[in-house]
């Protein structure tokens, strides 16, 4: 990667760093990335897999990089009203790259997306919501909803498992952020469930604050694969606009997959073995990479309407679990199950 300085403006004071593949066709993706707490972009980028595949599928990559003399600890300040508003501090940085890139390499303006690890992740939950119209979708792994903490006692409170907003205000969080385009960002939520750093519970309400802004409420389906569980959210088309995937024993961490047929990314701290890549299948979700083969391992159980089963809510968490219990510990199974019923899949 190389730093790109006299981008524009940059209130946030923030450094970036681009990534453009040998030979990148004009109209190319571009995909920012954002690093978390304690990272140096550039690593972070490399050991999650993005600038493999950057090369192996074309596209452009902005690595905005958080300095110490913002942030003790490099995290991007998803929780400073300064910097999570439209036009100002850090936000305002990070859409500045964006543009830069757009008036200087034949980026494709209608693929333009971002995704970020914890604090990173937040951002990018951040960018998403002040920027609506800027981004096709966005990925958050391990991160928060948007505009649930001001101030760093608020964000401790938060990734530790707090917070009472109800799914009214989350959405209201995220529509006021903005003038509203006329379609919103899709968005794939990636969480571990063993993570004690930032809770399982704030990737479930960060797809429910979304699901919202998209008018939907409880998932379509379920799906359940070597602990792995996905919940699909889809449009009227049928297409997924919001996933959230909960990785049985998982700490906090980018998944990986680097053994196997196809390895890809770097075994580091916050970059975790899960025999799953979570930037493959983000690529994948965002429409960049091909769709994977059909897989016969998914066990899938559709959600029922609970408008259509009497008012009582779909036991599809329950179906989970049951799937779910052969291959994972009992202390797994229970956080599993929580994540599960703050999303009001299971009674």
């Amino acid at each position: 990667m190389v730093e790109v300085r006299g981008f524009g403006f940059n209130p946030g004071a923030l450094r970036m760093l681009a990534y453009v593949p040998q030979g990148c066709p004009t109209g190319a993706p571009l995909v920012v990335v954002l690093h978390g707490c304690t990272q140096r972009a550039g690593a972070h980028a490399a050991a999650a897999g993005w600038l493999t595949l950057a090369d192996r599928l074309g596209f452009v990559v902005v690595a905005p990089e958080q300095e110490s003399q913002n942030n003790p600890n490099r995290c991007f300040n998803w929780f400073e009203t300064g910097d999570i508003t439209r036009g100002a501090g850090e936000a305002a940085s990070i859409h500045a790259m964006v543009q830069h890139m757009m008036r200087t390499h034949d980026v494709d303006p209608a693929r333009v997306f971002v995704t970020g690890l914890s604090a990173g992740g937040a951002m990018a939950a951040v960018m998403l919501a002040t920027y609506p119209e800027l981004f096709a979708a966005g990925a958050v792994i391990a991160g928060l909803p948007y505009g649930v903490a001001q101030g760093m006692h608020e964000a401790f409170g938060a990734m530790h498992g707090g917070g009472s907003r109800s799914d009214r205000e989350l959405v209201d969080l995220v529509t006021s952020a903005a003038p509203w385009p006329g379609r919103a960002p899709r968005l794939s939520v990636w969480h571990g469930g063993a993570d004690q750093t930032v809770k399982p519970s704030n990737g479930v309400a960060l797809a429910r604050q979304w699901a919202g802004v998209h008018g939907l409420g409880q998932p379509d389906e379920v799906e359940e694969r070597a602990g792995r569980v996905r919940s699909v959210w889809r449009g009227r088309d049928g297409e997924v606009l919001v996933e959230m995937n909960v990785v049985a024993g998982l700490g906090h961490g980018v998944p990986l997959a680097t053994t196997g047929d196809d390895p890809l990314g770097v075994v580091a701290p916050f970059m975790l073995e899960a025999n799953v890549s979570s930037s493959l299948e983000i690529s994948r979700f965002w429409g960049i990479a091909s769709p994977a083969t059909p897989d016969r391992g998914w066990n899938t159980a559709p959600a029922e309407d609970p408008h259509q089963a009497g008012g009582r809510r779909a036991p599809v968490g329950e179906q989970v679990m049951a799937s779910v219990a052969p291959h994972v510990p009992q202390d797994i199974q229970q956080v599993i199950a929580k994540a599960l019923g703050a999303a009001g899949l299971m009674r």
